[in-house]
């Protein structure tokens, strides 16, 4: 208490130089007698007021005097100091008194600090609402700040009320027990009752959340509720804050159910809900609606999309985002299908036309694929997947192949015109770096199907200053790992050994294993330094480690294999489109290390593709025939080796020198997607045929730009009208100038309404820009802004719709799009929803 004493007298001093203390009953001596001053002399007036009075105005009329008045203070006519007294400045030795005292507050603020004494009691109360006040205060205000102290809050009666659900969230009282404990409570429900309407006969922070969820959800929709519109501000503002989100959460689950909103949600068509999320059911109830619609064609395809994008603003978005992207990737899947067209009349023909479109399919099945587990919400999107499933094999993987087949079975040798070949790699690409003198790095990435490296293409290209082109070249067939490794490199005379592995050899040496890959890349360019390695090597390598990797070498083979070491097994062959997207990330991991050792030339390539099917096949998808004559050596799904094998029914036969190999050894290849039956083998996954899907091969070459070539998509703000504000709600369109590619990214924005003075008077959505749409009206975003209580201060004056950025990471945030409005709302205007 002494403490709190000498400050309130400290700060009585920074503005009289004379302080009287009347003490009338004398119980506030001791303290007196405590109280030390720097540069301030006690004195107590004991009959000794002429020479006070002399000694204080006269002698030492520059210093400092706390003047203690024990007892009664005498009549007016009897004061013999009151001059003195009425031009000093007066300190109450009373608690309210030290209080106003402390916090600087006149007297006309006593009854409101005697009100709420158990308030000010706590001296870590006093000092947070010191840091509050504000010089031209007044009693409601000074409430408020009380309110926003009791409650741990930072601003007005908006963040009070959030502080106090977070605690009813959390199943605590703690603030609410102080705020009645202060003698608030009634003013707390008084402000909300004027501000958002709120009346109750017994009121609680339960009842007034339970009103407040049951509002906004009416007011959403456009219907009459029991609070203000100003409510509807309040809890969008509350559900999108980050803070408040974890209160959010809890409170919409509880009250869900409370509220009849399954009930009431199954009543109403998915257009009325898909802008809003104040309950998770919302967002379960919209995708069983999209997962069924596309299921039985109820639903459109631009219509889904227009659904999926919205429900990107959602709460629960992160919830169920891969859910969200599965359905877009199958409404986008239906979409490439409806267009694809399959056909062909030539071999170079149908590849061309893989490469440049139909490649799609087969990547928008596996991004479903892998959203839908990664989602575990398979009951969810069970129908979808039986539907997304069903198309991709039989009105695509099979008429697709069963089309490319009818171009092989007229081959006599296995060539593509004007197509390059997997069998020439080295002797066209990588040897055309060392011929100018260029060192080369060449990542073989096990199974890295055509699709999977265009993925990783767009990834690349995202990076700054990287730049990357794909092109397309035909596998060696049969399409197995051992072949196809071995075809990668330098070689003579490549050829089959007639054994029970299919080892590959050039002439009569071994190319097997990273020594014997290493040694066969060592009989390319005379001179040259070679080195192969494992990718995980590289992975693990420092920076000056990799720098001496690129001094000392002039070739380099990097071997990865994540895809194939999870689909060439039984146990994991359904993993293989999470496989896919690890293989991604290792690669564009693998660039970005290679790049810092100062490698500028990378070729990222595969030995062959694959064939993958998510469902357990059916024994339609087993051909009928078994291999004729000869020598069988090896029996694979997708391949027969043997010598002397005969043309067989379902399989078509290509002797070595049709493959362009050496030897003796022929092969039989399935006809289109169909497996043989190979005991203990799976048969979702497999390669080693001549589908598109396993020998259509990527070349990706990527180098190093010099320069940055990244930006970010510019959003316009789109008005009508007269650029007036008329009522309680704004309702403008977004416009992203250009589509998002792998060199523009996209942006996230939030966009709010300001008076001039900076006050944002609207709430203020979040909203991410990454439209790749070429057409413009699809990219185009509506948005809808309600305007707060605050709003009613600006009317008549100009405010500003703005768009703002965060900056980097920080908390702040700069304008990327401003447009001046006039707020012109009419006197009687209310929230008019």
């Amino acid at each position: 208490m002494n403490d709190r004493i000498a400050t309130a007298l400290a700060r009585l001093f920074e503005e009289h130089r004379i302080v009287f203390w009347p003490d009338p009953t004398g119980e506030m001596r001791e303290a007196y007698e405590a109280v030390a001053l720097p540069g301030v002399t006690r004195v107590e007036v004991a009959n000794n007021e002429f020479g006070l009075k002399l000694r204080m105005l006269r002698r030492e009329a520059e210093a400092k005097f706390l003047v203690y008045r024990p007892g009664p203070e005498p009549a007016v006519g009897e004061n013999w100091l009151l001059d003195v007294q009425l031009a000093a400045g007066q300190f109450r030795a009373d608690q309210a008194a030290i209080w106003l005292a402390e916090l600087g507050l006149p007297t006309a603020f006593e009854g409101l600090v005697r009100e709420h004494a158990e308030f000010f009691r706590a001296g870590a109360r006093v000092e947070a609402l010191k840091r509050l006040m504000r010089a031209d205060d007044t009693r409601t205000a000074l409430r408020l700040r009380m309110l926003a102290v009791c409650a741990g809050a930072q601003g007005g009666l908006d963040t009070v009320i959030e502080a106090l659900l977070a605690e009813l969230a959390e199943e605590r009282g703690d603030a609410m027990r102080l705020v009645e404990r202060a003698g608030l409570s009634g003013f707390l429900w008084d402000q909300i009752g004027i501000q958002y309407g709120y009346r109750s006969e017994a009121p609680g922070i339960e009842d007034f959340a339970i009103t407040l969820f049951e509002a906004a959800w009416r007011l959403a929709l456009g219907e009459g509720a029991k609070l203000k519109p100003e409510a509807l501000v309040l809890f969008r503002r509350w559900k999108n804050d980050r803070h408040g989100g974890t209160a959010f959460e809890g409170l919409s689950a509880r009250y869900q159910g409370l509220l009849g909103i399954s009930e009431d949600i199954a009543r109403r068509e998915v257009r009325d809900l898909v802008g809003i999320d104040h309950f998770e059911e919302v967002d379960r109830h919209i995708i069983r609606q999209i997962v069924h619609g596309l299921s039985v064609a109820t639903v459109s395809a631009s219509e889904a999309l227009g659904w999926v994008r919205a429900r990107r603003q959602s709460h629960w978005y992160g919830r169920y985002e891969d859910v969200y992207l599965a359905l877009g990737f199958a409404v986008e899947f239906q979409q490439a299908l409806a267009e694809a067209n399959i056909g062909m009349t030539s071999p170079a023909e149908g590849v061309r036309r893989y490469v440049a479109s139909w490649f799609r399919l087969d990547q928008l099945y596996r991004k479903f694929l892998y959203h839908m587990d990664r989602s575990r919400q398979a009951t969810l999107l069970h129908e979808l997947f039986n539907t997304i499933e069903n198309r991709y094999t039989t009105s695509f993987l099979l008429p697709l192949n069963d089309a490319w087949q009818d171009q092989l079975a007229r081959m006599e040798q296995w060539e593509v015109p004007d197509l390059p070949r997997q069998i020439d790699f080295y002797r066209d690409q990588v040897a055309d770096y060392r011929r100018r003198d260029q060192k080369v790095v060449v990542i073989v990435s096990d199974a890295l199907r055509y699709e999977v490296a265009e993925e990783c293409l767009a990834r690349i290209r995202a990076f700054n200053r990287f730049e990357a082109e794909l092109r397309a070249m035909t596998s060696v067939l049969p399409s197995y790992t051992q072949l196809g490794m071995a075809a990668l490199l330098p070689h003579r005379a490549l050829r089959i050994a007639p054994d029970a592995q299919g080892t590959a050899l050039d002439g009569e040496t071994g190319i097997q294993g990273l020594t014997g890959r290493e040694r066969q890349l060592a009989t390319g360019r005379a001179g040259d330094r070679v080195k192969a390695l494992v990718a995980q090597d590289v992975l693990n390598m420092r920076t000056d480690e990799g720098k001496v990797l690129f001094r000392d070498h002039d070739v380099v083979y990097i071997y990865h294999n994540r895809i194939d070491a999870v689909g060439d097994k039984l146990v994991t062959e359904d993993r293989v489109p999470e496989a896919s997207e690890g293989a991604i990330e290792d690669l564009l991991a693998l660039v970005r290390k290679l790049t810092s050792s100062n490698f500028s030339s990378i070729l990222i390539t595969a030995d062959h593709g694959f064939l993958y099917q998510h469902r357990p096949l059916d024994e339609s998808d087993f051909s009928m025939a078994e291999p004729q004559g000869g020598e069988i050596f090896l029996r694979n799904r997708r391949f027969v080796l043997g010598r002397g094998l005969g043309q067989t029914q379902g399989m078509k036969l290509f002797t070595a020198a049709q493959l362009g190999l050496a030897g003796n050894v022929d092969a039989l290849i399935p006809n289109s997607i169909n497996r043989l039956r190979v005991r203990g083998a799976g048969s979702r996954y497999v390669h080693g045929g001549a589908s598109l899907q396993e020998i259509v091969l990527p070349v990706l070459q990527v180098g190093k730009r010099r320069e940055a070539d990244l930006r970010q998509v510019d959003v316009q703000i789109v008005m009508g009208g007269r650029g007036l504000i008329t009522s309680s709600q704004l309702a403008v369109t977004l416009y992203q100038t250009e589509p998002v590619s792998p060199k523009v990214q996209s942006r996230r924005l939030v966009a709010g309404i300001y008076a001039a003075d900076g006050t944002l008077i609207s709430d203020e959505p979040e909203l991410l820009f990454d439209f790749r749409s070429e057409s413009p009206r699809e990219r185009e975003q509506p948005c809808k802004l309600l305007l707060s209580r605050a709003a009613d201060a600006y009317n008549g004056q100009d405010v500003f719709l703005k768009l703002r950025e965060q900056v980097g990471k920080t908390s702040h945030y700069q304008d990327h799009a401003s447009q001046r409005l006039q707020l012109r709302r009419g006197i009687d205007v209310d929230f008019d929803l």
